[in-house]
């Protein structure tokens, strides 16, 4: 079961898009088509998926104090070998997200899972937590275009939609139509997870590697003990 959860997590309840609200600047820029939404899930699915593993793998070898130095590089590598692929046979699909495809290398949900999950767990867990990050953001991403492509476009995957075709609604494949499908699918989900879904947490001195050269660490130590006489 502790499996199971680790998997599905991502799909619904720590959505990183609809839930955590990661990488949302992609997500709102290239969600005009479904189409682009399927190859831009799927290109932060693979890069997902083999960084953590292969941070999983190495994390006993990564020191602490060079962690997200190391993080990033090793989601740049993986990113640029996307991008290549996508290049070479996919040309209209490179045309189609632009900027954002070597922009994955700095997406919140990637650097965010390897932090938060493939640094602290084994590489099969590891695996199972970006499978379930990844269906979750494509299905977010997948969701959002249609809405946005049917009623902007008056077709889906390029299909004339009946009626929609001659009658679209311009402005949802705009910023502000884009805004506001975001705003009603956040809504749709803290109403179905009964606003259950996880709270940010607050991130101190304590977690940082430099803590010890600034003295935050023994700032955040006295806070704590602070807190706790009161």
């Amino acid at each position: 079961m502790k499996k199971l959860r680790i998997l599905t997590n991502g799909i619904l309840r720590e959505n990183p898009i609809l839930v955590l609200v990661l990488g949302t600047c992609p997500f709102m820029a290239v969600t005009t088509q479904a189409s682009n939404a399927i190859g831009m899930g799927a290109a932060v699915t693979f890069v997902l998926l083999c960084s953590n593993m292969l941070i999983s793998l190495l994390r006993r070898a990564i020191s602490e104090k060079v962690r997200i130095p190391c993080y990033i590089v090793v989601i740049a590598s993986f990113v640029t070998l996307v991008q290549m692929i996508v290049q070479a046979f996919l040309q209209d699909l490179n045309d189609a997200l632009g900027i954002y495809l070597p922009l994955i290398v700095v997406n919140c949900i990637i650097l965010g899972r390897a932090e938060m999950f493939a640094g602290k767990n084994g590489v099969f867990d590891s695996a199972l937590d970006a499978i379930g990050m990844g269906v979750g953001y494509t299905l977010a991403m997948l969701v959002m275009a249609s809405i946005r492509e049917i009623l902007g476009s008056g077709t889906w995957f390029g299909m004339a939609v009946p009626v929609l075709a001659d009658n679209n609604i311009s402005i949802m494949v705009m910023a502000p139509g884009g805004f506001a499908v975001f705003g009603v699918l956040i809504a749709v989900v803290n109403k179905v997870t009964k606003g259950k879904a996880p709270r940010k947490k607050e991130f101190g001195c304590m977690g940082c590697p430099s803590a010890s050269v600034c003295g935050g660490a023994l700032s955040c130590a006295g806070d704590g003990k602070e807190a706790a006489a009161k």
